[in-house]
């Protein structure tokens, strides 16, 4: 069945850059937006950023200027660049995509999650 694959998580520092992937495989006939959440401890999850099948993009206020999302669709890949990072950075980080299957309607589909933890 369909996957999202994740990498690219780990240790920074406060300052510091990260770039994370989400590569989606399976029986794929469509992808729409792609986007990133993110959670901590007691939080509702948090959409971050989400990029269009058309490349049009949105970010929440505390990274604009920070983190940039872009995608390949000839790679069904998703990638998120976070400069500057701040400890309040720190989360479980989560690849979403809209995806179709063949004969189905477009339907969500998640990553497993990758820790982000930015030291100070």
């Amino acid at each position: 069945q369909v996957r999202l694959v994740e990498s690219g998580g780990g240790l920074v520092q406060a300052g510091g850059s990260l770039s994370l992937s989400c590569a989606a495989s399976g029986s794929i006939t469509g992808i729409g937006s792609m986007s990133w959440y993110r959670q901590t401890p007691g939080k509702q999850r948090e959409l971050v950023a989400t990029i269009t099948n058309i490349g049009a993009t949105n970010y929440v206020d505390s990274v604009k200027g920070r983190f940039s999302i872009s995608r390949d669709n000839a790679k069904n890949t998703v990638y998120l660049q976070m400069n500057s990072l701040k400890p309040e950075d720190t989360a479980v980080y989560y690849c979403y995509a809209n995806i179709r299957q063949p004969r189905r309607s477009y339907e969500d589909y998640w990553g497993q999650g990758t820790q982000v933890t930015v030291s100070s």
